[in-house]
């Protein structure tokens, strides 16, 4: 899509001038503990937080939403899915917010064809933070039918300043025809950056 990619290794340092930053989904630490607990103590984080605390777009991606959550900068936690067992399967989730770095490509109550692959991955959070984000539109991402116990089935969610997003669901594997079915695109993702933030350099 043009963008210019640098991958960084959790113990080492974010390289200058980051336009964005992706946590993607996996395993880490073999999700032991809690997933994404561990990771959330990483040191690359310390550079995550001061690229957050600068508005840079960030999103987390499945396990990546786990290690946001973990490390305070998205509200809620990443419970086990009622079903307690691991899920994988093809969904659809609705676009609630569409005025983050992540969203402004989609209108508001677009539906996306999507895959999930989680264990953990019941959003919750309580009375007084479904307040929150309902009143601060923080709310990016709802599953289309209740596919794991998700509070108001929650698929994805941002930051008070909308420029941290994490999502359960996995856009990467539903932007590029080769990978999902026809009906799948959620390239918009990816591609609202590139209006948005300058990260590609073509």
């Amino acid at each position: 899509m043009g963008f210019e990619v640098e991958y960084v290794w959790h113990e080492h340092r974010l390289p200058s001038g980051v336009d964005l930053v992706v946590l993607p989904g996996g395993f880490s630490y073999g999700d032991r503990l809690r997933a994404g607990a561990i990771a959330a103590h990483s040191p690359v984080i310390r550079d995550i937080r001061e690229l957050g605390a600068s508005r840079t777009p960030i999103i987390g991606i499945c396990n990546g939403f786990q290690i946001l959550v973990e490390a305070g900068l998205l509200p809620g936690a990443l419970l086990l899915n009622d079903s307690l067992s691991f899920m994988c399967k093809w969904t659809h989730i609705s676009v609630e917010n569409n005025a983050t770095p992540f969203t402004r490509l989609f209108e508001r109550g677009e539906q996306i064809h999507i895959p999930v692959a989680n264990g953990q991955g019941r959003y919750y959070a309580d009375e007084a933070t479904m307040r929150e984000l309902t009143d601060g539109n923080q709310i990016v991402f709802r599953y289309a039918d209740d596919i794991n116990g998700s509070t108001m089935q929650i698929a994805g969610v941002c930051n008070s300043e909308r420029n941290i997003v994490g999502m359960m669901p996995h856009p990467e594997r539903a932007s590029e025809p080769e990978v999902g079915p026809a009906d799948s695109d959620a390239s918009p993702i990816f591609r609202s950056l590139l209006q948005e933030s300058g990260a590609a350099r073509q």
